[in-house]
């Protein structure tokens, strides 16, 4: 059960349904209900329906209209031995259909409602609804899949209901055959980018999360011949993409090299924007694990992140890149204590790394490695498994 299927993918939950159900197919049964318009019906070996918006709620609030999504899902999950669901989106649907047809239902979890109280400025009420959805589901499920050990952490603090044993840590993975260094050139000229010049890039939607406006502070310390790429999907409100507007703007009247990519890359064209960054750039204030690190890594680049959520499970700092200490708000924001300091630090990691091009190859190569070593999907869903055996 997911909202992001392919080829409707726009964050790293549909990354990771995607990759999961890939290595599933393999072993069990898999039928995928996603959310959208229709698909392939094959992904893989997994059977796919797709589901689209009930009419009679074209005009509603947007959590509503996810909710009758739901309830459309629920009839056509007869017969299954066990319902997954992934983000609060599906979660409903999972927990309703696991008390019609009498299944186990386990949810993965990729982010928390508590932890990203913005969303009411996307949502309205749609947010209390959004949040109840998902703390019922959670309670109730038979397991909980956490993407990290902080997300774990995250879980049982956000919802202190759920019992710790139905908890499990299993990671989101990258495919390192699909993702790794192209030594061409070809696309990043053809996006604006000088293959000749240090680089610092940027891969996202513009949300709170991301902690897109420290970055941009954090880019007016760098040497003026490192470029700032940033490919960057849309805002989640106006405010927010007037402030990032202001920003760019603003280090665009006193640097060059600013390159903003206003639509989220194809895969090859996004591995050829990171095999050619020198750091890869992760400022984020609420993130369980961020698969784009991993795709980073694949890709052979040094990552520089926050070290904030299930970030520092991935980042190994000082051998595959640097973390960046950062203390929050205890509000459920996010919000650094000090935003300020953050910028500064930041933006001393980032010098860092681009300040030596030699050992930001090595980090990268050594990022490589742990990607393969640690995060290969074929582990991640035999420990899924795993999973599902222990409710059955």
């Amino acid at each position: 059960m997911t909202r992001e299927f392919p080829p409707e993918i726009y964050g790293g939950a549909g990354v990771h349904v995607a990759e999961l159900s890939r290595v599933l197919a393999a072993q069990v049964d898999l039928r995928v209900r996603a959310f959208g318009a229709p698909r392939p019906a094959d992904y893989h070996g997994a059977r796919v329906s797709s589901y689209g918006n009930l009419p009679e709620l074209g005009e509603a609030n947007a959590a509503l209209q996810t909710l009758g999504v739901d309830l459309q899902v629920v009839p056509d999950i007869a017969g299954a031995d066990l319902v997954h669901s992934h983000t609060w989106y599906a979660n409903m649907a999972g927990h309703l259909a696991s008390l019609l047809h009498g299944i186990p239902h386990v949810l993965s979890a990729h982010s928390l409602e508590p932890l990203r109280p913005w969303k009411a400025e996307q949502l309205g009420g749609g947010y209390a609804l959004s949040s109840w959805a998902e703390r019922t589901a959670f309670e109730a499920a038979a397991a909980v899949i956490a993407v990290s050990d902080g997300m774990r952490q995250d879980i049982l603090r956000s919802y202190p209901g759920v019992d710790p044993a139905k908890v499990r840590v299993v990671h989101n993975g990258i495919d390192v055959d699909l993702w790794r260094p192209d030594p061409g050139d070809d696309l990043v000229r053809t996006l604006g980018i000088d293959p000749g010049r240090p680089s610092v890039a940027w891969v996202g939607r513009i949300t709170r999360q991301k902690g897109v406006p420290y970055l941009l502070r954090a880019a007016a310390q760098l040497p003026p011949d490192v470029q700032l790429v940033l490919c960057a999907g849309a805002a989640d409100t106006p405010a927010l993409a007037a402030e990032v507007a202001g920003l760019i703007d603003g280090l665009r009247a006193t640097r060059d090299g600013v390159v903003v990519i206003e639509r989220m890359l194809p895969r090859h064209e996004l591995i050829q924007v990171l095999s050619h960054a020198t750091v890869f750039a992760c400022p984020s204030v609420y993130e369980p694990l961020g698969i784009v690190n991993l795709e980073a890594m694949a890709c052979g680049a040094a990552v520089v992140a926050s070290a904030t959520g299930g970030i520092p499970e991935v980042v190994d700092h000082g051998t595959t890149g640097l973390l960046v200490p950062l203390e929050q708000a205890a509000d459920g924001t996010g919000t650094p204590v000090d935003p300020d300091r953050f910028v500064d630090d930041f933006a001393a990691a980032l010098n860092q790394v681009v300040g030596d091009p030699a050992g930001a190859r090595a980090m990268g190569e050594r990022g490589r490695a742990r990607a393969a070593e640690h995060f290969a999907w074929e582990s991640i869903g035999l420990a899924t498994l795993d999973v599902y055996e222990s409710v059955l």
